[in-house]
């Protein structure tokens, strides 16, 4: 479990299914399964929300709830849809990762996501483990 994996909006790259299919080495197939290695490790600070805020995009702020706007529309609108599609909110994570620290974030995220059978990590957006399931789509 690595800090560098949680992206500024509170994403949690280790559990997307393109880090994911990129990490465990799931064959691409085009509009089906993409592959990431997470914002920060692309040096993208928040691939979503980057162009959108210019402390993101001139690195001002390591996390989005260290921004006086907090949460700004543009997380909000991001963290309504993960909410709705896939029960997390990034919201919330930085408000754990504010409040309780980064490794207490990275424990219930493991406790979270770590998949019975073979303990590797479960994708938030499928709900499927990338080392024990058979992997068709990112969503599926």
């Amino acid at each position: 479990m690595e800090e560098d994996l949680i992206a500024p909006c509170g994403m949690y790259c280790a559990i997307c299914s393109g880090y994911l299919a990129y990490l465990n080495q799931i064959p691409r197939k085009r509009g089906k399964i993409s592959h990431c290695k997470g914002c920060r490790a692309r040096d993208k600070k928040c691939a979503w929300l980057k162009g959108d805020c210019e402390l993101l995009a001139k690195g001002k702020v390591r996390y989005c709830f260290e921004c006086p706007d907090f949460p700004c529309g543009h997380l909000q609108h991001i963290d309504a849809r993960y909410r709705r599609n896939f029960g997390m909110s990034m919201i919330e994570n930085l408000e754990t990762i504010r409040d309780r620290g980064v490794k207490a974030f990275l424990r219930e995220q493991k406790a979270r996501f770590t998949c019975s059978r073979c303990q590797g990590l479960i994708s938030v957006h499928s709900g499927k483990c990338y080392v024990c399931d058979d992997i068709i789509s990112w969503k599926e």
